[in-house]
């Protein structure tokens, strides 16, 4: 039996720089991928013009490949693909997976109840719009059948969608797809197999698996990875004004990420070219030491050069 060739993927937002917590994802991806003899691809999630800038996305890519990680194929880019997101949720509707909710944020927000993701949508619109209201977004009838999934870290994880977060979004108030649909749409338009990002994200994959198999989707291996955090504690993010990683140190980041991933290179590789430091990971590469490590731990920046 063939085994098919693992793609691999990293989908950053064109938000601002890539900092150290974007720098685990996009490295722990391009190791996991090239381990496998497989392809790393990137996609640039900018379908939210109102926050995403062409500049940052040029940014992005001129710092990964500072650090050694060489995509393979185009570049994508979501904002090309608003089509084939609209064909996509007229496919739920006609299966009546898909209902039009007239509610606003607030209101979900007044009456939704906290669920182990956030707030879950209380269903006012699932059997139908209330009187005078129209249509504001499009949601997912969730189901009460759990959702079954593997994630090489963490396990066998079994996930009841509306114990979770209810009927999710999938397209939202202001006229954009929501996340969950365009990104399971352009992991399979891709081909991708295999989705390697943080752990803050597995709560967010029993919805994507869902919509998968609605649709009829491969369900990708997953591997979520520990969260980088600062010495508070909170996640390394661009809410949280996030340093941006100096190209400069791209050796010095790569050995620190390597190392956060339980991936520490030996002290003969030290000071080594990033590129040198990547292709040693990927020769020694064992995603199963990451469950020895918690979900959140602290990342110190390394010292300036």
């Amino acid at each position: 039996m063939t085994r098919t060739p693992v793609i691999g993927r990293f989908a950053p937002s064109p938000t601002g720089p890539l900092h150290l917590g974007s720098m685990v994802a996009a490295i722990a991806s391009f190791v996991d991928a090239r381990a496998a003899g497989g392809q790393w691809r990137l996609r640039i999630d900018n379908l939210d013009s109102t926050r995403c800038r062409p500049a940052w996305a040029t940014s992005i890519c001129s710092t990964l490949e500072a650090f050694g990680l060489h995509w393979d194929g185009a570049v994508q880019n979501q904002d090309s693909r608003r089509g084939l997101y609209a064909e996509t949720l007229d496919q739920l509707i006609e299966r009546r997976r898909a209902y039009p909710c007239g509610c606003t944020r607030r209101e979900v927000q007044s009456l939704g109840r906290p669920g182990p993701a956030g707030l879950i949508y209380p269903g006012t619109c699932r059997g139908g719009l209330p009187p005078g209201r129209t249509a504001r977004s499009w949601r997912f009838r969730a189901e009460s059948q759990p959702v079954a999934f593997l994630d090489r870290c963490h396990g066998h994880q079994t996930v009841a969608v509306d114990e979770l977060v209810g009927d999710f979004l999938l397209k939202r108030g202001d006229g954009l797809h929501a996340y969950p649909l365009a990104m399971v749409v352009d992991d399979a338009e891709l081909g991708v197999t295999d989705i390697v990002r943080g752990a803050d994200l597995l709560p967010a994959t029993a919805p994507q698996v869902a919509l998968q198999r609605e649709l009829g989707l491969p369900t990708p291996r997953y591997l979520h990875v520990p969260v980088a955090t600062d010495e508070l504690g909170r996640k390394l993010s661009k809410t949280n004004a996030a340093t941006a990683v100096d190209p400069r140190q791209a050796s010095a980041i790569t050995a620190a990420v390597l190392a956060f991933l339980a991936h520490p290179p030996p002290a003969e590789f030290d000071g080594a070219p990033p590129g040198e430091l990547l292709e040693w990971a990927v020769r020694h590469w064992r995603p199963v030491r990451l469950q020895s490590r918690p979900g959140e731990e602290a990342f110190l920046l390394p010292h300036p050069l």
